[in-house]
């Protein structure tokens, strides 16, 4: 069987992949065009996929009984895929969930504390040679240890980072879900206007959907206080960037970090010249342990799809 990778992997994701089948690996590390997805439907049995080959219903819209049985996606966020379009040509959908978990809960640490203690800013004074030498009351930002999380989305991600929060900085855990969490620890469920209030640090983790998209906007990003910083490693798309451009440029919140963009892998240049957003260049599962462990995961759903067992991360 005929599988397509369609960025370069790491070289042991392709040697466990070739033990099963024939495997092309594509060299750029560009999204696919249209033309491309079509054509990879019809001419391998399966494909693994990335983040940025969007798999619309127009790519689906003329596969009749394609050759592709399954499309086995390079990450946990399925929202550039159409699950339906895909479920109606008769083509499988996996995802790697838990692969992701811990690495981009990491980023979001990282994120939280960049943004608060200005790193970003400081790297930047000493790369620049403007460095004065220490003073009391230079790059002062706010401490982190003791304050309050509001997790956007207590999932798998948003339980990680909060975990983070909770014993590694003794932070209080506020968090919008569905239903209540058994977390373990002291959590309290609220809803997103009394989380965006109350909260120091504001993490978005919420699974991109069209009812997430712009679900902070311009009215909540007004309701969060003015020394707070809004956190995101989900999707761009949740957040209004405008908004948040505005909202920064105003000097109304504390400041922000950012993996994620709505028009990835542009960053509009309004946001780039402010100095109170830290913004990373979607790192969250940026380790090599992970990388391998998304492939592994990614190969195996290939593997049993292929082979008529269940995926074992099937989303449709």
């Amino acid at each position: 069987m005929r599988i397509y990778f369609t960025r370069p992997l790491p070289e042991s994701v392709a040697d466990m992949a070739r033990a099963h089948f024939d495997v092309e690996m594509r060299t750029e590390n560009t999204p696919l065009k249209i033309g491309q997805m079509r054509a990879a439907l019809n001419l391998y049995d399966g494909v693994l996929m990335m983040f940025g080959d969007t798999f619309s219903a127009e790519v689906f819209r003329d596969a009749q009984n394609p050759r592709c049985k399954v499309l086995a996606n390079y990450g946990a966020g399925i929202n550039h895929i159409d699950v339906a379009a895909a479920r109606s040509a008769g083509v499988m959908v996996t995802n790697v969930p838990g692969a992701v978990t811990d690495a981009t809960a990491d980023i979001g640490m990282t994120l939280i504390l960049m943004s608060a203690r200005r790193a970003g800013e400081g790297e930047r004074m000493v790369r620049a040679g403007k460095w004065p030498g220490w003073n009391p009351t230079q790059l002062l930002g706010l401490h982190v240890t003791g304050k309050t999380v509001g997790i956007v989305g207590m999932g798998r991600i948003g339980q990680a980072v909060a975990r983070r929060c909770h014993y590694g900085f003794g932070m209080d855990v506020i968090y919008t879900a569905r239903s209540d969490k058994d977390a373990g620890y002291p959590a309290r469920r609220v809803d997103l206007p009394d989380l965006l209030r109350n909260a120091d640090f504001v993490i978005v983790a919420v699974p991109a959907s069209p009812e997430t998209r712009h679900m902070i906007g311009a009215d909540e990003l007004s309701l969060m206080q003015k020394h707070a910083h809004l956190i995101n490693v989900a999707r761009g798309d949740i957040v209004d960037e405008a908004a948040l451009i505005r909202v920064l440029q105003e000097n109304k919140i504390g400041g922000a970090g950012l993996d994620v963009y709505e028009n990835e892998p542009d960053v509009p240049n309004a946001l780039k010249a402010l100095e109170n957003v830290t913004l990373l260049p979607h790192m969250g599962t940026s380790t090599l342990e992970v990388r391998e462990t998304m492939g592994r995961v990614a190969v195996e759903n290939l593997r049993a799809a292929l082979a008529g067992e269940d995926p074992p991360n099937l989303v449709n």
